[in-house]
Formats: C-alpha cells, sequence, structure tokens
C-alpha cells in the first residue's frame, strides 16, 4: 500500500516542476553559453538568486552564473559572443554582459573576507563549485544548475529551506557575517522582499554581530536598505531591523521612533504608526514602487522624539516635528550618500506633511491654495498621497472627515490649475520686463521687485500686464 506524499515533499515536487519550466525558458542563452566555455574546458552553472527565482517560478531576465575561468579568460569568451559587455566588477571577479534580451553576471569562483578595519572585501578565487557555493549568504541562494547538462546542486539543502520560506546559512552565520556584514542587511531584505522566516540562529547571531555592519560603506548598506524600502512587505523587514539592532547603526531614527507611551495614552506609538502610514502610501502608488514617497512616509514624524512635550494639561504636544524632521531626514540621508535631488524632495515632503492640517473644513483662500501648490512644486501629487497615508485614526468619522477635506483640496487646486497653470506660477513680468520698465541692470533690485510681483501674483492670481506694470511702478516709488 502507497503512502501519500508528505506535504514537504508536494511544496517540494512542485517548485521543482516551475524550476524546470523557467530553465526550460532561458535555456536557448544558457546552454549556448555553457557550450563556450565547455569547448574551452571550463564549467558554467546557473547559481544563486537566478537558481532560486526560477524554483519560485519568477525568473526574470538577469541570470547569474559561476564559473571556474578566471575574469580575462571570460572576457575573451564573451566579447564575441554578447551583444555588449562590461567589466566594471571585474576587481570582483564579474564580467556582466547582454545578450538576447538578457541581462548576465558570470563570477569566477570566489571567497570574500572582511579584514576587521576594511570597508573593502578581499576577493580571492576558488577552484571548485562547493567551495563557491559554501561562501554564498544563504542556502536558498547556494543552489547551483551545472550547464549544459542541467545537473542540479545543492549541499546545503537549500531546496528544503526554499519549501519551508526559511532563510539559513550555509555555514554558521557568525562565519556568514565575518565573511560579509552586509548579509545582516540583506537577510533583513529578503524577509520582507520574498515574504521568508529568518531562522532564530540567524537572528541570534544578527543581534549579536549588528555592531559589524559598521565597517561596511554607506553606499552597500543604501542600497539594501533601498531595496527593503521597495520590497512587497516592508514592515515586515524593518521590524528585524529595528529588533535585531541593526537599526541602530544604520538609520538610528526609526527605533527612536519607539516612544514609550504615557501613562494616559494621549498619542500614537508613533513607530508603528510611520510603518502603517508607509503600507498606507504603497496601497496609493499608481505606477510602480514609489522609492522618494515610501522613504517620506517612513520618515516623515522622525521629528517627534526630539519635539515631544508634556504641556500642563496633559496632552502631549509635538510643535514643528515636521521641520525638526525635515532637517534630520536630510542630514541622515545624506550620510547614508543619497542624491542630493533625492535628499531635497524627500526632506520636502517631510517638512510639507502637515500642511494640509490648516485647511480645516476649507477655510483657505485662493491665494493659500495657490502657496500649497507652489512650495509643493513637482512633489505635489506625491504630497497628496502622503498626507492622505498620514490618517491611522480608527476613528472613522474623523477618518471620513480628513479624507472629504482633502477631496475638497484637490478639487479646488484642480480647477485653480486649470484657470491659472499653478504648477508653472509666475509674476506677470518677468525680469527683462521689470529692467525696462524701471530703467535698471541686472543687480538685487531687480530680484525684489520680482518676487514682490510674485507676492501679489499668489495673493490676487493674474493680473495682466497694465495692472502688473501699475503695480510695480507702484511698489518701486515707494522703495525710492
Amino acid at each position: 500500500m502507497s503512502q501519500s506524499p508528505s506535504p514537504a515533499t508536494q511544496e517540494l515536487s512542485e517548485v521543482q516542476r516551475r524550476a524546470v519550466s523557467e530553465l526550460l525558458r532561458v535555456s536557448p542563452v544558457a546552454d549556448d553559453l555553457a557550450r563556450r566555455f565547455e569547448q574551452a574546458g571550463h564549467r558554467l552553472a546557473l547559481v544563486g538568486g537566478s537558481v532560486r527565482d526560477a524554483l519560485l517560478g519568477r525568473l526574470g531576465n538577469d541570470l547569474d552564473f559561476t564559473t571556474d575561468a578566471r575574469p580575462e579568460e571570460v572576457l575573451a569568451l564573451v566579447r564575441p559572443w554578447a551583444d555588449a559587455l562590461w567589466d566594471v566588477g571585474i576587481a570582483f571577479g564579474t564580467v556582466g554582459a547582454k545578450k538576447a534580451g538578457y541581462q548576465i553576471e558570470i563570477t569566477t569562483y570566489r571567497s570574500e573576507a572582511y579584514d576587521r578595519t576594511s570597508r573593502k572585501p578581499e576577493v580571492s578565487y576558488g577552484d571548485s563549485i562547493e567551495e563557491d557555493l559554501v561562501r554564498r549568504d544563504f542556502t536558498v541562494n547556494a543552489m547551483a544548475v551545472a550547464l549544459p547538462g542541467k545537473t542540479f546542486i545543492d549541499p546545503h539543502g537549500g531546496l528544503e529551506d526554499l519549501a519551508h520560506r526559511v532563510l539559513r546559512t550555509p555555514g554558521t552565520p557568525q562565519e556568514s557575517f565575518s565573511d560579509d556584514p552586509l548579509r545582516m542587511m540583506r537577510a533583513v531584505r529578503f524577509a520582507a522582499q520574498l515574504d521568508f522566516t529568518v531562522a532564530e540562529e540567524v537572528v541570534e547571531a544578527m543581534t549579536a554581530m549588528a555592531d559589524r555592519i559598521e565597517i561596511v560603506s554607506a553606499e552597500r548598506v543604501r542600497e539594501e536598505f533601498n531595496k527593503l524600502v521597495l520590497s512587497p512587505e516592508p514592515r515586515k523587514g524593518l521590524r528585524l531591523l529595528v529588533a535585531t539592532g541593526l537599526a541602530d547603526r544604520v538609520i538610528p531614527e526609526i527605533p527612536a521612533m519607539r516612544l514609550e507611551r504615557d501613562e494616559h495614552h494621549r498619542h500614537k506609538d508613533v513607530y508603528e504608526h510611520s510603518l502603517t502610514v508607509l503600507e498606507q502610501a504603497i496601497d496609493l502608488e499608481e505606477d510602480g514602487p514609489d522609492l522618494t514617497l515610501r522613504l517620506a512616509a517612513l520618515l516623515h514624524d522622525i521629528g517627534k522624539p526630539r519635539t515631544r512635550r508634556f504641556e500642563k494639561d496633559g496632552r502631549v504636544s509635538f510643535h514643528h516635528h515636521e521641520v525638526v524632521g525635515a532637517k534630520m531626514t536630510k542630514k541622515r540621508m545624506t550620510a547614508l550618500k543619497y542624491s542630493g535631488d533625492l535628499v531635497r524632495d524627500v526632506s520636502r515632503l517631510v517638512e510639507l506633511h502637515l500642511r494640509f492640517h490648516g485647511y480645516g473644513t476649507g477655510e483657505w483662500t485662493d491665494s493659500a491654495v495657490r502657496r500649497y501648490v507652489r512650495d509643493a512644486g513637482p512633489l505635489l501629487q506625491r504630497l497628496h498621497k502622503l498626507t492622505r497615508s498620514d490618517c491611522t485614526t480608527r476613528n472613522k468619522r474623523k477618518a471620513n472627515a480628513l479624507s472629504r477635506a482633502y477631496d475638497g483640496l484637490e478639487e479646488r487646486i484642480a480647477l485653480l490649475q486649470e484657470q491659472e497653470e499653478l504648477e508653472s506660477i509666475r509674476p506677470d513680468l518677468d525680469g527683462n520686463q521689470i529692467m525696462e520698465i524701471l530703467g535698471m541692470k541686472p543687480g538685487p533690485e531687480v530680484g525684489r521687485a520680482y518676487r514682490h510681483l510674485l507676492e501679489l501674483r499668489l495673493e490676487h492670481g493674474p493680473m495682466g500686464y497694465d495692472a502688473a506694470v501699475a503695480a510695480l511702478k507702484e511698489w518701486w516709488a515707494a522703495q525710492s
């Protein structure tokens, strides 16, 4: 009498079937490349994330290979075959290529280890795929398919861990994280990106070794953090980042939001509120993951811990936390080597996120609406989403009232935009016209006149040429 297969066996069979389907899809390119290496006396295997994603049924057009050929030999083999070739990673043993729409990376068998005082990995080449796989970050990334014969290589039980969606390391986690501390950030990212559980012994090692992340360059940390924030379920990863103490070394403003609640619970849990705002912002995305919006949602309240005050009437206040938070955001993002444009945009959204709450039930004048649009500039649509996401109250009546008020503001903005082209608000006279009318040369007076006319434009809307000339002359006479 035959026994029915166990659930784990059924899961393994399912992922294997998916893998065969995915590998058949990329076979023409992969096999063609493998034959070139085989004819030259070298071995080639699909490896790491490509095998993992094939087993998950989500293999894209990015293919990772490993080989015993040295980088210079890889270049010589791939150059006549590829549609395009680049060697920016050759110092780390990696050659990149493009072929038939696939992005390909071929890396020589290697091992990496960090010097205790170095921010850069020391690269040494290995001679066997088993040696290469044991130094990889997690068992689910330590599987390979030798080509062209398609022999499955899994010395560390990655297939079973994949079936159970658990992250373990091929060797001890202490050895793995000593080799490359960034792997702790990768564990956090994979937990969020793939919805995996991190094994208990791995979490314990991450917690004990969190300070090792400080030797990794800010750029590498930033890239992993971005992938975490851009993942489908970032809350899971962010909680792990905080729980292990990694966040204290990488972006301490996030764990700092875990404010102790006052005895009367007069303010929300700022940390959990921020995670919820991030999730609600994600729900409002229209064209895929938006790093600017997500960072602003996560960081919008980081100024609260520094501005918290217990008032005499028992209330808790956070006066000007948006201004303080914008400065903190700029400082942290600069330290993580974000681009100047991204630092500027995220900081600006943090600074503006409370502006709407002065709108009330529609008391703003048209000039106030114009200023709101002008101050947001190209960030207006993101500010709309951030402001809506910032409502996490369980009071349905209050939530509905806020939503209706913002609907009203957006309708007024749309109407004024149609009438006045708000995105391109400028004075009715430009700098050249100001100089001609007042008979002056370029200088600070022109700028002052321009700003005066801009204020009039914001306050009263379009004036027309004649009215603007009269207003300019009146202002200039008063200055004289």
